[in-house]
């Protein structure tokens, strides 16, 4: 596999020792580039908000000031720590050190203080990892995390609330701001939209007014053994994953705890930029796909390659709410090529591997979180809270709803594309859409066979007496001079099973002419 781009996969969820006037809202501007961190621009427009950079759709990277320096940082809702590589003028050493492991990468350094301006809040003596600048690096020049205190390396390296992350900071000082974030994600190949989104700490998005009045899906709490483990996670639907057929995906969570099985437990986590799901899952929305195939990618490990021109649509549920997933968000385009030379595109969510869990099912990254805006309310979560403040709660609004838009745009990135549905063209649908009358051939035509194999086996019996001579009847055995009857082999009906009643043969080709825009089939019509 041949790629021209390094995929950069972040997040802490492996991670180990080692008043409204005041909101804060951050633009999120991006264009398709090689991994770099870009400057930032302020919005004049609004008070503390920043522009954020989506890196080829790889990662989501603001700016923030550090003993007076700039740095872009990644955002990443999936870890807890701020870490830096460069000169922080002023800084203080602790005396401690300190590491995060991520999923894929991972960083260390002393842990010091600096003063912090993050979109117009300042934090004095803000806790935070040195990072040495190295060739090893590959995580970038910072990050800052925005997952609950509970994960955080630096604060337990401290041991008390100097090491609190940055948004437990900002809240604490700052108590007429509401304890909460939101996030929109956009896609930098969008032809609808020239911005990647924003994320607010405190306030709602204009137009965006209607996730206050979204259902309120509880954070699930992890053992207090595995305090460090504790993410922005909640629980699907029962059935809440509906592949590319439109049907549940029959998958059951891992975490012992859920009462109800068919409830999977997902994490977000803007670090990651492919969703990781069960391998079960991800075989379910891209093994059927013509042209489809599971690789094992020297920087990405186990994931499908598609072809690009090949529409995918699949949705989650949750509280009773469906997401479709933007089919430019199922597969993503890296320019990259099979061992043929072929031009493939990634399927976006992932064989879940490095990032394996017992306290959750699936981590829903930067793919799934371009189709809903996201709303995290830290309610107790932030460090100082008392058990009298409430609990926290995600709010999730989907930003994905006109199907005939998406697809138009996909097809305006992708070209003359296939719109793929397991079971909505082809053979197989004209079968299902006329069972009975296939089932009334399939009758008529055995009774005429049955009916010619008797007649053919009368004429051509003899008829003897019975030894008891009491009664006449025809040998069940055919003579010995008698030529044997022609051989039937039946061939399996249906041929080679799913594949081939869709497509023609190997599974390849379509039946008859790809659907057409006007006949567009989305899979989630008949769910919500």
């Amino acid at each position: 596999m041949k790629s021209h781009v390094l995929p950069l996969i972040l997040s802490s969820l492996l991670a180990l020792p080692a008043d409204l006037a005041e909101a804060v809202r951050l633009g999120l501007q991006g264009k398709h580039i090689h991994p770099i961190r870009g400057g930032l621009n302020r919005r004049t427009s609004l008070t503390g908000t920043t522009s954020l950079n989506d890196t080829q759709d790889i990662n989501y990277t603001t700016n923030i000031t550090l003993g007076g320096n700039q740095f872009a940082v990644i955002i990443d809702t999936g870890s807890s720590d701020l870490y830096v590589t460069g000169t922080v003028p002023g800084s203080v050493d602790t005396g401690k050190t300190s590491g995060v492991q991520y999923a894929i990468g991972s960083v260390q350094g002393p842990v010091k203080t600096a003063t912090l301006d993050f979109a117009g809040y300042t934090v004095e003596n803000q806790a935070y990892l040195d990072v040495p600048e190295s060739s090893s690096n590959t995580l970038g020049t910072g990050l800052i995390g925005l997952g609950p205190n509970y994960g955080s390396q630096v604060h337990q390296a401290l041991g008390n609330s100097a090491g609190d992350a940055v948004l437990d900071r900002i809240f604490q000082q700052n108590t007429s701001t509401p304890n909460f974030i939101t996030i929109l994600l956009g896609r930098d190949d969008d032809p609808a939209n020239s911005f990647p989104g924003d994320l607010t700490v405190g306030e709602i998005l204009p137009g965006y007014e209607a996730i206050t009045s979204q259902p309120h899906l509880e954070v699930s709490h992890v053992s207090i053994h595995d305090i460090g483990d504790q993410h922005w996670q909640t629980l699907l639907d029962a059935d809440g994953v509906i592949g590319p057929d439109g049907k549940a995906i029959d998958i059951s969570t891992v975490v012992a705890t859920t009462s109800n099985k068919k409830q999977l437990t997902a994490v977000f986590d803007s670090g990651f930029s492919f969703p990781q799901v069960p391998s079960s899952v991800s075989e379910a929305i891209y093994g059927d796909v013509p042209g489809s195939e599971l690789i094992n990618d020297p920087d990405l490990g186990k994931i499908w390659t598609i072809p690009c021109d090949i529409e995918i649509n699949i949705s989650f549920n949750f509280g009773g709410k469906n997401f479709p997933v933007h089919p430019l968000d199922t597969s993503l385009d890296f320019n990259a090529t099979d061992s043929n030379g072929d031009h493939v595109c990634y399927g976006a969510f992932q064989p879940i591997s490095t990032a394996t869990s017992p306290n959750f099912d699936m981590i829903l990254g930067m793919a799934f979180l371009r189709n809903a805006y996201l709303s995290i309310n830290f309610g107790d979560f932030v460090d100082g809270k008392t058990s009298q403040t409430a609990d926290p709660y995600i709010q999730l609004l989907s930003t994905t709803n006109n199907t005939s838009e998406a697809q138009a745009e996909f097809v305006k990135v992708r070209g003359n594309a296939k719109s793929w549905n397991p079971d909505g063209s082809g053979a197989l649908a004209w079968i299902k859409s006329h069972l009975p009358l296939v089932i009334g051939l399939a009758a008529g035509l055995g009774a005429l066979v049955l009916a010619a194999i008797v007649f053919f086996c009368v004429r051509n019996r003899k008829i003897r007496r019975t030894p008891a001579g009491f009664m006449n009847m025809q040998s069940s055995y055919q003579p010995l001079n008698e030529p044997a009857p022609p051989s039937y082999d039946m061939q399996p009906v249906g041929g080679q099973g799913y594949a081939q009643a869709g497509y023609g043969q190997g599974g390849q080709g379509y039946i008859g002419q790809p659907p057409q825009h006007g006949n567009y089939n989305n899979p989630w019509d008949a769910h919500y």
